[in-house]
């Protein structure tokens, strides 16, 4: 199966953009549908965006929609998250996830994705 490793994290000024890379090694990454989720100290993991395996479909989050855009690079096994005008509220470990069952249909929880990466860390400052 894939591991997932994240990369992109750092700190920005709100109204910044970052783009958070999700690197797969070690098998077919389309064969996977991924997803990006964010998570604060004592909060559960809450979902940001997913895209299909084939990267035709792509969901955000009603609390980020319009602000950020997954995409997959299948050439370079790689999904990635750009994110728009942050805000302060969008602190957080961003970790990637990967399903191979639900590859076609994007799932917001967290539980059904059994691959996960280390996080990466977004601070937006005022």
């Amino acid at each position: 199966q894939v591991q997932l490793q994240e990369s992109g994290g750092g700190s920005v000024q709100a109204g910044g953009s970052v783009r958070l890379s999700c690197a797969a090694s070690g098998g077919t990454f389309s064969n996977y549908g991924v997803a990006w989720f964010r998570q604060t100290l004592g909060k559960e993991r809450g979902f940001v965006a997913g895209i299909s395996g084939s990267g035709l479909t792509m969901y955000a989050d009603d609390s980020v929609k319009g602000r950020f855009t997954m995409s997959r690079d299948s050439a370079k096994n790689t999904a990635l998250l750009q994110m728009n005008n942050l805000t302060v509220e969008d602190t957080a470990v961003y970790l990637c996830a990967a399903s191979i069952r639900f590859r076609f249909v994007i799932a917001p929880s967290p539980s059904v994705y059994e691959i996960w990466g280390q996080g990466t860390q977004v601070t937006v400052s005022s």
